[in-house]
């Protein structure tokens, strides 16, 4: 019996950001309105992503979860995004901890991480995850972090599953995953949601 579509996060990842992406160019540019609740439900598929990883990014997942938990939470009394972000300034909130702005931040952050991380793996040759992810991570949350963190997942990063058993944490094959350019698409929609 094969696997379908539910059982691939990459998919079901990919094809969440693509109809965000496609609602995003459906709105008016001078008043771009996205839902906050169609916004956390698509992030909230990323987070299997972070589990697959291991222990360099168990604190990325816990906290990437409990961001998107609050959006989520949040959504449910506030619609849009900018609507979000517009209470946080009146409030004069928008820099404290655990503020939906901030919390949107952080997990802007945690896609924009995934993002770049896949766009790694698609360019870097062999089974090693360690320099997609490290150069992700440099790129990405090591300029927001101390360096007693940096160094605890820079030793993490020797702790990374290979490319072969991550696709196999995702039920993916590398081939699979290369012709449905699920990453690509993720990356693209990404990119476009979050200029």
């Amino acid at each position: 019996m094969g696997s379908n579509e539910a059982d691939k996060p990459l998919r079901r990842i990919g094809a969440s950001f693509e109809q965000l992406a496609a609602v995003a160019k459906q709105q008016q540019p001078q008043q771009p309105a996205m839902a906050a609740g169609d916004f956390s439900r698509a992030c909230s598929n990323v987070s299997v992503l972070f589990g697959c990883l291991g222990i360099a990014f168990k604190f990325a997942e816990m906290d990437y979860v409990a961001k998107v938990n609050d959006l989520l939470e949040a959504s449910k009394t506030i619609s849009t995004l900018p609507s979000m972000v517009e209470l946080d300034i009146q409030k004069g909130t928008v820099r404290q901890a655990g503020s939906h702005t901030r919390n949107l931040l952080r997990v802007k952050r945690g896609i924009d991480m995934v993002k770049v991380l896949f766009e790694q793996i698609l360019v870097t040759e062999g089974n090693s995850l360690k320099d997609a992810a490290s150069k992700a991570y440099a790129q990405v949350f090591a300029p927001h972090h101390g360096w007693a963190i940096r160094k605890a997942v820079g030793a993490g990063m020797y702790a990374l599953p290979s490319k072969s058993q991550l696709l196999k944490k995702l039920n993916e094959d590398g081939e699979c995953v290369l012709i449905s350019r699920t990453p690509i698409y993720l990356s693209c929609s990404l990119h476009m949601l979050l200029l």
